[in-house]
């Protein structure tokens, strides 16, 4: 019997909704989360009971503004961070920290669905500790996700700078409190979580970033707009062709029988909508969204797009196209009564964070200018976007910020020379791939990358039915922090030695 994800579920994490021309709206940038939420929803509840004891959970009172000195900014909220003592081997040994950097989520998701540091905790006797993001579930100041971000002066401090700040002083926190001062730290982080602290912002505090599939590089005009979609495509064409060609076709066939008298009923009926649609873009973008999470959260066998393909290709001979198209939403998903087509308006607190992220300085432009890919023409105008931003919040985004403040342009060189201990870590199915550091920059800032990975996938808890290739790659990245660890330890017994011959 193949696995029940609920689409609605889907269309809730994955919000990447272009409407064609100047139709286009807010909130359609895609969550860049290294957590497929399906796998996770309904875990929530019981998460207490799932998660073992030697996770402690504490509050730190963190400053609500780093950066300004007006007698709102000493404001203080509470953020929440777990840690994990287990396999420490203690500050006298100067044993390593391994700090998970929360993303645009809660984060009883990492906790759960973090595989790295616990996998390697015990090898390198390291404490492990999760730090969630301001504005995210137990870590919103003054109360809930809707107060904050109605309210005009606290949803300014809602942004990646104060977040990587807030890092830091847990981070400068937690060694004071342990006497771990010659503890060296490695941060590691997934997608947006990481993708902004690049130790050119933090050499004092971390040793070397694991940053797994960061797309530093997806802002501005530093990766072509269709990157997204041009690396869906290749993963449903390298996959299959007639499967591609079939899900290129659909649309017109979806707009043709659109336009036919009840053309919608007929639509509804076809696909077993839940609900009537309301118009065709309805099921256009809940196919977009299944196309899109299944390839950037692929996770074979179970979650592929061989399965969306299966029931694409193998669909009885004479079947039409879009009986085939409805035969791999069938595939992936399972029979079901009906299908929640329309089920994608009610926001989780997530998805309201992630809004406002998008609607002020993670303006990523992902669109499809170019009609080279599998799906219709919709290219992103920014300038609709920041209408639309600015209607909802009354300001428009900075779409221009983050290569001002984080840098972006001439990377290699920035990189190469102010840089180091770090791993950019991707898998080439991710369309998110398509904005990451792909090569290496120096020879302590590499890039680790597999052809068959998805989104964050080597940060994820391993499994012995694990590919040679995720093994590998998870070797690689470990074997590279050793090193960094090594001579850290070499550098402070040098330092040590150099003392006691002074003294």
């Amino acid at each position: 019997m193949k696995p029940h994800i609920p689409l609605h579920q889907l269309l809730l994490l994955f919000l990447l909704i272009f409407l064609p021309s100047s139709a286009t709206t807010a909130h359609n940038i895609p969550n860049l989360s290294p957590h497929r939420r399906t796998v996770l929803i309904g875990d929530l509840d019981i998460i207490s009971s799932s998660i073992s004891e030697d996770y402690e959970t504490f509050f730190f009172t963190q400053t609500l503004d780093h950066f300004n000195y007006r007698p709102a900014s000493y404001a203080t909220f509470k953020q929440r961070y777990v840690v994990n003592y287990k396999y420490w081997g203690g500050a006298k040994s100067s044993a390593p920290i391994f700090a998970y950097l929360g993303e645009e989520e809660e984060l009883d998701y990492d906790v759960l669905g973090i595989g790295f540091l616990k996998d390697n905790a015990p090898h390198f006797k390291a404490l492990q500790v999760y730090i969630e993001h301001r504005f995210y579930e137990k870590s919103i100041p003054f109360g809930s996700m809707e107060v904050a971000i109605k309210n005009e002066s606290i949803r300014g401090y809602f942004n990646s700078a104060q977040a990587i700040a807030d890092y830091i002083e847990v981070l400068l926190y937690l060694r004071k409190k342990l006497s771990a001062k010659t503890s060296p730290i490695i941060v590691i982080g997934g997608s947006y979580g990481v993708m902004n602290l690049n130790r050119v912002k933090s050499q004092h505090i971390a040793l070397g970033a694991l940053a797994s599939s960061a797309p530093i590089l997806y802002f501005d005009d530093l990766t072509p707009e269709d990157g997204y979609y041009s690396v869906v495509t290749k993963d449903f064409k390298e996959t299959s062709e007639s499967c591609y060609q079939t899900i290129q076709k659909s649309w017109s066939e979806i707009d043709k029988v659109a336009s036919m008298p009840n053309g919608l009923s007929i639509l509804s009926k076809r696909f077993k909508s839940c609900s009537p649609l309301n118009c065709s873009s309805d099921l256009k973008y809940y196919l977009e969204a299944i196309y899109c999470v299944v390839a950037q959260y692929e996770d074979p066998p179970s979650f592929s797009v061989s399965q969306i393909c299966g029931g694409i290709d193998g669909a009885s001979e004479g079947t039409d196209i879009l009986d085939r198209i409805f035969a791999g939403v069938v595939s992936l998903q399972g029979n079901q009564p009906c299908y929640d087509v329309n089920e994608n308006n009610d926001d989780s607190e997530t998805d309201v964070g992630w809004g406002w992220q998008t609607c002020s300085e993670m303006v990523m432009p992902i669109g499809r200018g170019s009609n080279d890919t599998m799906f219709p023409l919709a290219s992103l105008y920014l300038k609709q976007y920041s209408e639309d931003c600015k209607n909802i919040y009354g300001v428009p985004p900075r779409p221009h910020w983050v290569t001002t403040y984080y840098g972006g342009y001439n990377i290699k060189l920035v990189l190469h020379r102010f840089a180091s201990n770090i791993i950019f870590s991707n898998g080439l199915r991710d369309p998110y791939s398509s904005g990451g550091v792909l090569e290496d920059i120096s020879d302590n800032v590499l890039a680790v990358y597999t052809v068959n990975g998805s989104h964050c996938l080597d940060i994820l808890p391993a499994r012995e039915s694990d590919p040679r290739w995720l093994v590998m790659q998870r070797k690689r990245e470990v074997e590279i922090i050793e090193g960094w660890i090594k001579q850290y330890y070499d550098d402070l017994a040098f330092k040590k030695s150099n003392n006691m011959s002074n003294n």
